[in-house]
């Protein structure tokens, strides 16, 4: 385990290696599960300021979902998350023409629309942070659907933390990353 701060890193973030595949998954993470994509208080917020924004990059049966329910819901295990659909594909998701499944909210922040990339919680997958009075912890989830990311980075040889990179910056800031790939580099030899 790597200890920075407040932070609490598993050593499986420095140890798996994971790039993501769309082509091989078409974006399950954004359709499967039980729930949306976990929200922090100010995330809870954003959405609600940038939903006129980003209405029209989402799909219809989305728009209703988040009229009937709102801009975001509440799950038992994870507190503030997004609407889904039918107990399936996030709200906020799209599909391309290629039938991927992606984030409408950043294809509006790709486009310079909003200033929102999309939540946190999808931005550092497969990291999950869990926070805790005194400390949050990172931990590597392992999820099925996810294997052709760990076989794409096995291949390619990158690791979770690096794949991350924009991620961990965006949550914590280039200090804790460059802290964090400079421990990692020594003491688990990573390339």
């Amino acid at each position: 385990m790597i200890i920075i701060d407040d932070k609490y890193i598993s050593d499986e973030v420095i140890e798996e290696q994971f790039v993501c595949n769309l082509g091989a998954c078409k974006g399950a993470c954004c359709v499967a599960g039980d729930c949306g994509a976990p929200l922090d208080k100010e995330e809870v917020k954003k959405l609600k300021k940038i939903y006129p924004k980003i209405k029209s990059y989402l799909r219809p049966d989305g728009i209703a979902e988040i009229e009937k329910t709102g801009t975001h819901t509440t799950d038992d295990e994870y507190g503030y998350v997004t609407p889904i659909v039918n107990k399936g594909i996030c709200a906020y998701a799209h599909i391309d023409e290629y039938g991927v499944v992606g984030c409408a909210i950043e294809r509006a922040y790709n486009d310079g629309v909003v200033d929102y990339k999309k939540p946190i919680s999808c931005h550092l997958y497969p990291i999950r942070v869990t926070k805790y009075e005194s400390f949050e912890a990172l931990n590597y989830d392992r999820w099925d659907i996810c294997k052709p990311a760990c076989k794409n980075g096995k291949s390619l040889r990158v690791p979770v933390y690096r794949f991350l990179k924009d991620a961990l910056v965006r949550k914590y800031g280039e200090e804790f990353y460059q802290v964090l790939d400079k421990i990692a580099r020594k003491q688990y030899k990573a390339e």
